[in-house]
Order: C-alpha cells, then structure tokens, then sequence
C-alpha cells in the first residue's frame, strides 16, 4: 500500500444541495443568522454563507437532492439558539449538556439538511474533590466589579471564575498561555470594562496605588 503524503488542511467547506439557491441565501442570512460570502453565476446557482471563520456552499440541484447535516462548533450557542427560535427557525433536538462534553441543539433548512450548533462545555468527567480555603485579597474596585459581573455571565459562582482564570493562565499555550474566555466572553468583558469605567490597560496594576475611602494614599 502506498504511502500517504503528508499534507495539511487550513480549510474545510461543507457542501448543501438545494432547489434554489437565493431562497437558500435568504433564509441563511436572515433567519440563521450567516453572512454572505459569494454569490455565483446568472442566475445564481451556487453561493457560500459564512457562520465567523466557516463558509457553507450552497449548490444548485433539482429535487430529488441529498441532505446532509453539518456541526458546528460555536462560542454562545444559547444566544444563538434564541435568535434561531425568535425567527421560527425548525428545531428538531432542543439544547442540551451532552454526554460527548458538548451543549448543542438541532435545527432544520428548507432543503430538509440536518444543522447542529454546540458549544463546548467542561463540567463533564470525573469530580475532582479539592478543599477551599479563604485567601485575603483585594482588588481594585472597578476591577472587582467586573469580575462579579463576569462570574454571572458566565453562570459560575466567583470562586470558580477565578480558579478557572488562574488555571488557564498557568498552562503554557504556544508562545503564550491558554485563554480562559470565549470570543463571546471577551466581548462581553469588553461591554462590562465600558460600564465599570475601566480606563487602564493591562499593566496598570503596577502602577496601582490604593488610597483611602478619604483619598489619602495607604
């Protein structure tokens, strides 16, 4: 048998058969929520739609057509589950934490393909017993605002935020540290800086000095 070669994929676009292909645009850029990528030929006949970094082709092919299904991988499945809803999108499987260590949900197209849309989740596995203990800190006031409201966001109690914070950013990733944040958390902390008034940058704590409820400096 020969040997393979060794070659890399960058890219992967999924491929969908459908009647018509501007029906099949519409309703994935107004109800599903994608952008157009292209369109091709008069009349158009086959077309990619863009869901962040991955594009879906949709090709022209009369009926009877193949279905497919295609996953995909998102940052906030829930906000998008409830646009998907919202715009009477079919929903065929409900969200839900998956055994798999995934939350997804299923929907249907026009053309009858199978779309699935999972966030991944990391509660699943063994427990891991650990014992807490009180550590006194203090932050800086803005700054502890934020994380409060960021806990919340991501539905976990404050603790649980910041060990999940420090454990990320004790693991080596590339040349850096691993991120503890999706895009939609850190879009969401970009929201939440604004609102708290977080006007320095990420090295300003070594320049922080604290001063009293009166403004003396402590």
């Amino acid at each position: 048998m020969p040997t393979p070669p060794v070659v890399e994929c960058e890219r992967v676009h999924p491929g969908l058969q459908v009647e018509d292909v501007p029906t099949a645009v519409a309703f994935y850029t107004q109800q599903l929520g994608f952008t157009l990528g292209f369109t091709w030929g008069e009349p158009v006949g086959f077309a990619g739609v863009n869901l962040g970094k991955v594009q879906v082709f949709l090709d022209a092919a009369p009926a009877p057509r193949a279905t497919g299904s295609v996953f995909f991988v998102v940052d906030d499945v829930d906000t998008l589950f409830a646009f998907h809803v919202a715009q009477g999108v079919e929903v065929l499987v409900q969200p839900g934490d998956r055994e798999y260590g995934i939350r997804d949900y299923t929907v249907r197209d026009l053309a009858g393909h199978r779309l699935t849309f999972g966030q991944y989740i990391y509660s699943v596995g063994e427990p891991v017993p650990i014992e807490r203990v009180d550590v006194p800190v203090r932050l800086e006031k803005r700054l502890a605002a934020v994380l409060m409201d960021l806990a919340a966001h991501k539905r976990m109690s404050l603790s649980s935020c910041l060990e999940e914070t420090l454990l990320h950013t004790f693991e080596p990733f590339g040349d850096g540290v691993a991120h503890p944040h999706t895009p939609a958390d850190v879009r969401a902390i970009q929201q939440l800086k604004a609102k708290h008034g977080i006007d320095y940058d990420c090295h300003a704590s070594y320049r922080f000095v604290e001063q009293s409820p009166t403004g003396n400096d402590t």
